[in-house]
């Protein structure tokens, strides 16, 4: 996330997307869920099972996405690690988080944790900590790895998106993305298994060992596990409230995305509206 008030972000989904990133771009707009009460200044509902979109406003609007920038970064890793690799915690890890405000995970430097471990401490707690860490290790180097979250990015057909780091955080020149792009990525990262599992996760404990204490993070994603089964949220005050979300109803894979919302609560508010507008109308 970035600097924080309560968040959500989790994800798991069990239907593989039928589109590519290209055929996303080019699905018809049913228009069918409801939005008298989305307030989120953009958003962008996709029924991936149907292959159509049910709601859109402003999704190709450049805006910055705050945490949500770690699905990204979850989505690179899984590309440049191996889940039983340790990742050591460094003092400017810990600075990193402590220094901007932003959400942690709590960790220490000179603790040793697998790299599943610290995708859960990146996507349940968004911890900035653990996003510098990962990208630290696997950049190698924190430029090198926004080199690579912006290369990702390209290859998935996400035009209208530019990282400046690995977790959100406002920064001078700003990250940007899109309601739409967001949905792209979710679509990818709903396909990697281990991905969906940890996004949809409401609490994860790590027991202590030789080389961590232990740790218990929870999801920040209210959603969970009824309404939804994913993704993540993200805040500051540049971008707003945000939330990239997915959930299974009546057969049917719906992602979405809400970008720019006025509360906490409001975002779970805007992506409930479009959740059941969609279920209403025949999902």
């Amino acid at each position: 996330m970035s600097t924080t008030p309560p968040a959500a972000g989790t994800v798991s989904a069990t239907t593989a997307a039928p589109s590519t990133s290209a055929t996303l771009a080019a699905l018809p707009t049913s228009g069918r869920a409801g939005a008298a009460a989305v307030t989120a200044k953009e958003a962008y509902l996709v029924d991936v099972t149907a292959g159509t979109v049910e709601y859109a406003r402003r999704q190709t609007r450049r805006v910055p996405v705050a945490s949500l920038t770690k699905v990204m970064t979850a989505y690179v890793v899984r590309r440049s690690a191996s889940l039983d690799d340790l990742v050591t915690v460094s003092k400017d890890d810990v600075r990193h988080a402590a220094a901007n405000g932003a959400t942690h995970a709590g960790l220490r430097a000179g603790e040793r944790l697998t790299v599943r471990d610290m995708l859960y401490a990146l996507m349940l707690p968004s911890g900035a900590d653990a996003a510098n860490a990962l990208a630290r290790r696997y950049g190698p180097g924190v430029k090198g790895f926004v080199a690579k979250m912006n290369r990702a990015a390209k290859t998935l057909g996400m035009r209208d998106t530019l990282y400046k780091n690995a977790d959100g955080l406002p920064k001078p020149g700003g990250d940007r993305s899109t309601a739409q792009d967001q949905v792209r990525l979710a679509n990818a990262v709903l396909a990697d298994p281990v991905i969906a599992t940890i996004a949809r996760t409401p609490r994860y404990a790590t027991g202590k060992t030789a080389v961590h204490r232990a740790h218990v993070w929870r999801n920040t994603n209210r959603l969970l596990p009824d309404e939804a089964q994913g993704l993540k949220t993200g805040y500051t005050r540049p971008a707003g409230y945000c939330l990239l979300f997915t959930s299974v109803r009546g057969g049917h894979t719906l992602v979405g995305a809400v970008l720019g919302d006025r509360s906490d609560a409001a975002r779970y508010s805007s992506a409930r509206v479009l959740l059941d507008g969609a279920s209403a109308n025949g999902v």
